[in-house]
């Protein structure tokens, strides 16, 4: 008979002692530790079946991918679903998560069966859903249930082509005496499920709550078991939604697939760049930054607002911007250009929503704020990027090319870049920079 003990488990990140405490010491989280039992039995071993070979010997994967139907969300993940791809989509309540994965089932039916599991809501509600939709195929089988074992049983009984669990955080196992949305339910069910797929070669859709911090529930490991990460962003009453590609073995990360929220579902948005630079109104503050972490540029607009300080302490916002990147930035601005903001307001915000991490942005926002402080209008055909270092030396970025490309693309006229880029674009100026200073000299 397996022997019975009891352990702690963080629920924030899935450290576990032997013996409670108030404050875990591996996050930090105050009153995380839940108690769960653990069963110990004999281990036996399974002989693989898996042969050593050397790296020449293997032969690459020839399964081919499958679309999901959206064009935007197939180029975002590489061109496709691949058998056996396990697919982690988070975002906050109310966003559209649940709307956009019926309308993936409902277009992937062409390819066979598509099993639609939910723990959250009941059938009839997702039916009704489905009929505001436009959505009536005998090929989407649902079945509400919590049960993990259960699901194995349908699963391995109806054979579908497509795989969705809504959420993972309501599926349980009754292996474990832990509730469901713990973290080793949630671990657990997680692994089995990713081996299944794989084994049988079902792409599979698993939906994940977050937190009130915007991170994805469960323990990190929920992320490194999934083969892809999608994020779910945007305003729950604004018509766009983005799914950002935070992960993805299958491809390149940082892709983004625009969608607008309409009657009858969501619909893609095909070109993105014109969407967020759709409304630009060209004013002193608005610069126009092309973005790019994956391999696709997106035409976005960086704006800011200078204003004189309101109280003793000046303010610093940002939206779609890091903070911390901008006080370096308005530090440069002084030291080396001569741009005093230390009595201002500065406000900085990424129009339409997403969220620009890489220092190629730096070059932009800083001549965003020098427009807005000095009240003069940077060029309306004009895109600029650039990393800046602490002394103002504008060092070079990657995929510059594409970049300019994508600025010419929709009648972009002049760039200023690195000068260490060495390019030259038919039918476009490029002026070339090396400080922010001959940048500012260039524009304003």
């Amino acid at each position: 008979m397996a022997k019975q003990s009891v352990r702690y488990v963080c629920q924030s990140c899935g450290y576990y002692s032997v013996k409670w405490m108030g404050r875990c010491p591996s996050c930090g989280e105050w009153n995380t530790l839940v108690e769960e039992l653990v069963e110990k039995g004999k281990v036996f071993k399974i002989p693989s079946q898996v042969k050593v070979l050397s790296i020449n010997s293997w032969e690459e994967d020839s399964g081919e991918r499958t679309s999901t139907g959206f064009c935007n969300l197939d180029l975002a993940l590489g061109g496709g679903l691949v058998p056996g791809q396990v697919v982690l989509i988070a975002g906050e309540p109310g966003i559209g998560k649940s709307t956009l994965l019926l309308q993936v089932s409902d277009r992937y039916t062409r390819y066979g069966k598509v099993l639609y599991v939910s723990g959250e809501e009941s059938g009839s509600q997702i039916a009704l859903r489905g009929r505001r939709l436009g959505i009536s195929s005998d090929r989407l089988l649902l079945y509400p249930e919590t049960s993990f074992e259960n699901v194995v049983d349908v699963l391995q009984q109806e054979e579908p082509n497509l795989l969705v669990v809504d959420s993972i955080q309501t599926l349980y196992s009754e292996r474990l005496e832990s509730s469901a949305g713990s973290v080793s339910q949630v671990r657990e069910v997680t692994f089995r499920l990713a081996e299944l797929c794989k084994e049988k070669g079902i792409p599979c859709f698993v939906v994940g709550q977050i937190t009130k911090e915007g991170a994805i529930a469960g323990p990190k490991v929920l992320e490194h078991i999934v083969d892809t990460v999608l994020q779910f962003e945007g305003e729950r009453f604004n018509f766009y939604r983005v799914v950002k590609v935070v992960k993805n073995r299958f491809g390149s990360t940082g892709e983004v697939a625009v969608f607008k929220m309409g009657d009858h579902g969501l619909e893609e948005v095909l070109e993105p760049s014109a969407f967020f630079i759709g409304e630009r109104v060209n004013s002193p503050g608005s610069v126009i930054f092309p973005h790019t972490e994956g391999s696709k540029p997106i035409l976005l607009e960086v704006q800011a607002l200078v204003l004189p300080a309101l109280y003793t302490t000046p303010q610093r916002k940002t939206q779609g911007f890091d903070v911390n990147r901008l006080s370096l930035l308005l530090a440069i601005l002084e030291k080396e250009a001569n741009i005093f903001t230390r009595d201002s307001d500065v406000f900085v915000n990424v129009a339409g929503g997403l969220s620009v991490r890489e220092p190629a942005a730096d070059l932009a926002v800083a001549l965003a704020i020098a427009s807005s402080k000095k009240d003069k209008t940077v060029p309306e055909d004009t895109v600029i990027f650039g990393e800046l270092g602490l002394s103002g030396e504008v060092r070079a970025v990657h995929f510059g090319d594409l970049r300019l490309k994508e600025a010419k693309k929709f009648g972009f006229k002049k760039a200023v870049i690195p000068a260490s880029l060495h390019m030259e674009v038919e039918d476009m100026e490029v002026i070339p920079v090396t400080n922010l200073r001959e940048a500012i000299e260039a524009l304003l």
